[in-house]
């Protein structure tokens, strides 16, 4: 089936559940197209169906009735409270410029609520800024944990050439700071500057030989706030500097694992223009200090 238009005007998509054997089928070829699939399978049809059954959410993004977008996820448990997990957020690359994403995050909101949690997890590649403004600024969600080579080797195109680092969100479904980012309550480019300017940077990077930034240097956080710096774009890396990937990716790791140990949290992610040059960082904050007994 034929996108309608995808690179025309605004659309009116239908968010709903997915409920017929085509539409499953529909979703992997979502997977497909979005994450470019080679050598790995999608989630199939029939796992899909059963998540759906049994307490899982399978939601779509509709366009007229063709599939531009999904969402799969089903119930967790850590041994202490129930939660959802998101396993997976596609959009086919014709609608990646729709905001399908964030509003299949909203509804997939609105459709745990329902279910009567609170909490909803999931992991993504912290090289991925676009990724990371939408899941940190955008949505609100806090990460917790890093995942040093989290699924193994992958064969997708966007994991091509990187060990599959993650980390790990929770997204606290009523907290007010999370309501507040949904209702589009952001800092202003003005306070983001001020704060990336009084932070410590736990990246330093310098410009290569192809005018791509590459980290040189990782530090410990030891002041009350930090910067994490990733690539603003990952892909421009992989096309132009391929050798830097795995700079990046260690980097980052090192970066974040030492920030977790000392108990500092990411509290925001900003795109900053600086000296003409977009550049991307986590923002971190020590933890509050310890009470005297």
């Amino acid at each position: 089936m034929a996108a309608p238009g995808a690179s025309g005007g605004p659309h009116d998509f239908l968010f709903r559940r997915l409920t017929k054997p085509e539409e499953f089928r529909h979703a992997e070829e979502v997977q497909r197209e979005a994450w470019g699939l080679v050598d790995e399978p999608p989630t199939s049809s029939t796992i899909q169906r059963a998540i759906q059954d049994n307490g899982g959410l399978v939601l779509g993004a509709f366009a007229d009735i063709y599939l531009a977008g999904l969402t799969i996820g089903f119930l967790g448990w850590d041994g202490t409270q129930l939660y959802h997990y998101s396993h997976m957020n596609a959009v086919r690359p014709a609608y990646q410029n729709h905001h399908v994403g964030f509003r299949l995050k909203v509804f997939q909101r609105e459709e745990v609520l329902k279910q009567g949690l609170g909490l909803i997890r999931w992991t993504f590649d912290p090289l991925q800024s676009k990724n990371a403004r939408l899941n940190v600024r955008r949505l609100g969600a806090r990460p917790d944990t890093y995942h040093v080579h989290y699924y193994g080797t992958m064969g997708s195109e966007l994991n091509r050439g990187l060990e599959s680092d993650r980390l790990r969100v929770t997204w606290a479904l009523t907290d007010p700071q999370v309501e507040g980012r949904l209702a589009g309550g952001l800092p202003t480019a003005e306070e983001d500057l001020a704060r990336w300017k009084d932070s410590q940077p736990l990246i330093e990077t310098s410009v290569g030989d192809t005018g791509l930034r590459v980290p040189t240097t990782v530090s410990e956080p030891s002041k009350p706030t930090g910067h994490l710096e990733i690539p603003f774009d990952l892909q421009a890396i992989r096309s132009h500097e391929e050798k830097a990937l795995r700079t990046w990716r260690h980097a980052v790791r090192d970066a974040f694992r030492a920030a977790f140990d000392l108990g500092y949290r990411v509290d925001d992610f900003a795109v900053l223009t600086l000296e003409h040059e977009r550049r991307s960082f986590y923002l971190l904050s020590a933890p509050p200090p310890t009470p005297a007994t």
